[in-house]
């Protein structure tokens, strides 16, 4: 069970790359958001947003079992969060590469700089909720402001 979460929790171990482990669980995030929402499945919103509330419970479970056994409190290693920060970002957003791009930019800003309340989740909760609930709002914030950039430069899609 240990590994399991091991290789869930890092995104397929992508979570141990030496540099930007996050960037790096981000693009597993952003592969994986044009895999469902453009490119290989296409599944409908009414399917993922069930689906990703369930995956978003469990993924929390998944961070707290891995932060006790990396015995570090969001430890760099556990990037399930933005693998799922990137898929929330690109939720009923274009998904060709140009807004992919874009997305992804402004996700990997909003979880660095984390605006209100990311910031405030990242410092007080604790667990695996805490290690997701940050990248959420991350996600959120970048969701919305890439659809604002889609309708000013990207008006026809």
């Amino acid at each position: 069970m240990r590994r399991l979460i091991v290789l869930l929790a890092t995104a397929g171990y992508a979570g141990f790359v030496p540099v930007a482990p996050g960037t790096a669980g981000s693009i597993v995030g952003l592969i994986l958001a044009w895999a469902i929402f453009g490119g290989i499945w296409q599944i409908p919103w009414q399917i993922t947003v069930p689906a990703f509330a369930v995956l978003f419970v469990f993924a929390c479970w998944v961070s707290g079992r891995a932060e006790e056994i990396f015995n570090q409190p969001d430890s760099s290693h556990i990037v399930i969060d933005e693998v799922l920060g990137m898929v929330a970002t690109m939720f009923r957003n274009p998904v060709d590469w140009s807004h992919l791009v874009v997305g992804f930019v402004l996700f990997r800003l909003f979880d660095i700089i984390k605006p209100f309340p990311a910031g405030l989740i990242d410092r007080r909760m604790r667990g695996g909720a805490g290690v997701m609930l940050d990248d959420l709002a991350a996600a959120i914030y970048a969701n919305i402001v890439l659809r604002i950039v889609a309708r000013l430069f990207w008006p026809a899609v």
